[in-house]
């Protein structure tokens, strides 16, 4: 009778074992990065540069729906809210806009209908320039020198249409910034300097009445970004920062630049924090309280350079299908690798990049797709067929799984 009890326990302590290892197996162990999900509320919208095709792709599951837009090879900008897209023809004088169909709600994301154009269209002078503040949408208009601006609230309005605001400025190839209190630093040009740019910035009301004359001239300014306090442009003369008062600065460009200056600057989440970006030497952290530049990566190979989408890191992709993650905080690289193969800096159209907390987007114009990159594993974990020749890419939505 002891021997059959021992039996009878030894017997029940296997089977329980082999449960447990059976439950236990791998094809059903999930590791972190195999879970890891992009967030329910976020989504990635493409143009075609042959073609009018708009993709829209969740990339939750990769799925997508297609939509037409009125041209070709349109840029495409996120608005400041995060719910909807400006979608710039330049060349055909036209402004389109996109509904996500998404209402953020802070906590929580409702669907507030299905994705679609918005009503709201823009028609204008080569729009170029795109910003989205203070709920705001603003294009600078190249072939007039106007702004054309309208409300995030008008988009889904019958009929609405953007408001030109004319500055008496000349033609010219250039941008505006909008402050805090809702007036605006753009660009004017005094044909100082040959060619399209601009050399001086000065700040308007909203009917294009000069507030503040500029105080300082340039030898040409083109790319530019604003906190809402500083407003900052790149510069051949040094980083242009401007503030609603009228007070203006020059901050003077690394030594070893030498002609080259910053063609792009970026906002971040970090007041007075910008980044700027040349081809010629890199990517740099420009502090316009403190008036310093800190390199964050110095390369002349550098083919795409985006800040993620809550400004928090910047994304690196080099020509040689290197991919970097930079924080901004501490100007570190998080993550690094080879992702893709290597693109000839000469190429006609080159791969687009997104960033967002979790995950890194990536065009492929030649296969059509669109790569999906674990910022975890540093792994390309999803191919998603777009259209035939991605050409511009924005994210749309909110980092925010949770619903009402």
């Amino acid at each position: 009778m002891k021997n059959n009890y021992f039996k009878l326990i030894f017997l029940f302590a296997l089977s329980t074992f082999v449960i447990s290892c059976s439950n236990d197996d791998d094809s059903t162990i999930e590791t972190p990065e195999e879970t890891l999900s992009e967030f329910k509320y976020l989504r990635v919208l493409l143009s075609d540069e042959k073609t009018t095709e708009i993709t829209l792709v969740n990339p939750v599951d990769a799925t997508i729906a297609s939509f037409n837009a009125k041209f070709a090879k349109s840029a495409l900008y996120t608005t400041e809210s995060g719910r909807y897209a400006g979608i710039i023809h330049r060349a055909d004088n036209t402004v389109e806009t996109f509904d996500s169909g998404f209402e953020s709600h802070g906590d929580h994301v409702d669907v507030d209908g299905l994705p679609q154009f918005g009503a709201l269209i823009g028609q204008s002078l080569l729009p170029t320039h795109f910003k989205s503040k203070i709920g705001e949408l603003m294009t600078f208009n190249d072939g007039d020198g106007t702004l054309s601006v309208a409300k995030e609230s008008e988009i889904k309005t019958a009929g609405a249409k953007f408001k030109v605001i004319n500055a008496g400025l000349l033609a010219h190839h250039g941008a505006m910034a909008s402050f805090s209190n809702g007036t605006y630093a753009i660009t004017e040009k005094d044909n100082s300097i040959t060619g399209t740019l601009p050399e001086k910035v000065k700040i308007i009301d909203n009917t294009g009445k000069t507030l503040f004359e500029s105080t300082l001239q340039t030898k040409g300014i083109h790319g530019n970004a604003s906190d809402g306090t500083y407003a900052v442009f790149g510069s051949a003369s040094g980083v242009l920062v401007v503030e609603s008062s009228g007070k203006q600065k020059l901050i003077t460009l690394p030594e070893d630049f030498g002609t080259a200056w910053f063609g792009s600057i970026l906002e971040t989440s970090t007041k007075g924090k910008f980044v700027g970006y040349t081809a010629a030497k890199g990517a740099y952290l420009i502090d316009v309280v403190n008036g310093t530049i800190k390199p964050i990566l110095q390369s002349t190979t550098i083919m795409q350079c985006k800040v993620s989408y809550n400004n928090s890191k910047l994304g690196i992709l080099l020509h040689s299908g290197e991919f970097k993650l930079f924080n901004l905080n501490t100007l570190t690289a998080e993550k690094e690798g080879k992702i893709i193969t290597e693109t000839a800096a000469d190429a006609a159209l080159k791969p687009q990049i997104q960033v967002t907390e979790n995950f890194a987007y990536i065009t492929s114009p030649n296969t059509g797709e669109l790569l999906q990159l674990n910022l975890t594993s540093m792994a390309i974990v999803k191919k998603i067929k777009v259209s035939k020749t991605p050409y511009m890419i924005t994210i749309l939505g909110f980092e925010n799984s949770e619903s009402h």
